[in-house]
């Protein structure tokens, strides 16, 4: 009988992205992501490591054409379909990333050693409001992070690999 091994990291990374403090370190964790991918060739992000699903994501600039690539967070929704929500650790602003996406139709996802080719939906109406839910139920602390910004509703898009 095989044993599978339960971590609590997922759910200590959860519990801590519900605090306010935890957005003042977000330049270290970009960076430190920049790092973990580095060394492992892009097969994990400092997010996996404390069991958070994460991807780089390669998208075209929407003014240069030139291929702009983040590490995001994502909602997994099934083997072939992603959800992302442009928080941007609850800023002001929308994140870059999330313009450039909303003017792509395709994207590229690097995640766990494998890249693919991705179709690119924003969601809208009430279908934006149902991912909603079901992204807030998987990372709390998106809750949290649209308080900071109630003025700017998060865009939510969602990729289908191709």
């Amino acid at each position: 009988m095989s044993r599978v091994l339960r971590t609590p990291l997922p759910a200590v990374g959860r519990a801590l992205g519900r605090r306010r403090t935890v957005m003042r370190i977000a330049p270290f964790v970009v960076v430190l992501e920049r790092l973990v991918r580095r060394i492992s060739r892009g097969r994990h992000g400092v997010l996996d490591v404390a069991g958070l699903p994460s991807m780089e994501l390669t998208v075209l600039g929407r003014k240069s054409g030139v291929p702009r690539t983040v590490s995001l967070l994502y909602v997994p929704e099934g083997q072939d379909d992603f959800l992302l929500v442009g928080s941007n650790w609850g800023r002001p602003q929308h994140p870059s990333w999330s313009a450039n996406l909303a003017a792509a139709d395709h994207a590229e996802i690097h995640s766990r050693g494998e890249r693919f080719k991705v179709r690119v939906r924003r969601l809208t109406g009430a279908e934006r409001d149902r991912a909603w839910e079901r992204a807030i139920q998987r990372w709390p602390g998106y809750t949290m992070e649209q308080k900071m910004v109630p003025e700017r509703p998060f865009r939510l898009f969602e990729l289908t690999r191709i």
